[in-house]
């Protein structure tokens, strides 16, 4: 009976959850032509203004979930909730989803405005590298060395300081709203790679701002790089490297983040929109793997 109990609850959590996609792969959403806005930051903020504008009022800001539709953009595996690609989304987006209080937009909203939201959808899957933000790159790298001082703390392409996570290739390791969001948010953590949404990030363990005192009255102040159950590694305000044992250590205490989370008001809204277009662009794509004919002689 308890068993009984607990599947019928399971189905009724993850059912609901089904439904989008079932729907969409029965109707087969056929390939069509790629869409001709993606990847195109103008577009994409066009339709971000035009998904806030019609979709927010049941599905959450950036393809969450709300209090009516359910999350878009997920990217974690769940059981018999399936995937949406690109072509299903628009499909249902265009035509409904029947059963479901997912009305149809085909002639309500233009189809250019459509593929302009899949565009946007699109983007926040992938990572910043192939959906770079819009704006003034040379602008922007002129302030993450400049006005922003991004290279007190952070490293790029062999330049700048270690008191920061290595940022040259973070386009391609993180999203463009995690990127924005870790500039804007306090106490904002990044966890895990550019494909992975998770409602609350947890904590890190690094990088994190520290008073450390020795046994012999020594102290140490810097950033947390590493530790385990018998080091520390700190990158000192001295620029230094400081390997400790933890048999050395009185104590450790936090101080305040070294991140600013405030760059939206340190700096003008152009600014900030380049200093954003820059850091966007940082990273290598990761090379396009090309399938072998599936008759091919090995040899």
């Amino acid at each position: 009976m308890k068993r009984g109990l607990t599947t019928a609850l399971l189905l009724g959590l993850v059912l609901p959850l089904a439904i989008l996609p079932a729907q969409a792969q029965r109707r087969g959403a056929p390939a069509g032509p790629p869409n001709p806005f993606a990847g195109n930051s103008q577009a994409i903020a066009q339709g971000e203004q035009v998904y806030n504008q019609n979709c927010t009022s049941c599905h959450g800001p950036n393809g969450g979930a709300g209090e009516i539709g359910p999350e878009i953009v997920h990217n974690l595996s769940v059981p018999l909730r399936g995937e949406l690609n690109d072509e299903q989304i628009l499909d249902v987006i265009r035509n409904g989803a029947p059963g479901t209080v997912m009305p149809a937009w085909k002639g309500k909203l233009a189809d250019d405005d459509i593929l302009r939201i899949g565009a946007f959808l699109h983007s926040l899957r992938g990572t910043a590298i192939d959906n770079p933000l819009a704006g003034n790159v040379a602008h922007g790298e002129e302030i993450f060395w400049g006005n922003g001082q991004c290279g007190s703390c952070h490293m790029l392409g062999g330049k700048g300081a270690l008191k920061g996570p290595d940022l040259t290739n973070v386009a391609a390791e993180y999203k463009s709203n995690l990127i924005v969001d870790a500039l804007t948010k306090p106490n904002h953590r990044i966890f895990g790679d550019g494909g992975v949404h998770l409602r609350a990030l947890p904590a890190m363990d690094t990088y994190d701002a520290v008073h450390v005192t020795l046994n012999n009255g020594r102290t140490v102040d810097g950033v947390l790089l590493n530790q385990d159950s018998y080091s520390l590694q700190l990158m000192g305000d001295d620029n230094q490297l400081h390997l400790l044992d933890r048999s050395q250590v009185k104590a450790v205490v936090n101080k305040p983040p070294l991140m600013p989370t405030d760059y939206d008001k340190r700096l003008t809204k152009e600014e900030f929109a380049d200093l954003m277009a820059f850091l966007t662009r940082q990273g290598r794509k990761a090379p396009a793997t090309v399938s072998a004919p599936r008759n091919a002689d090995p040899d």
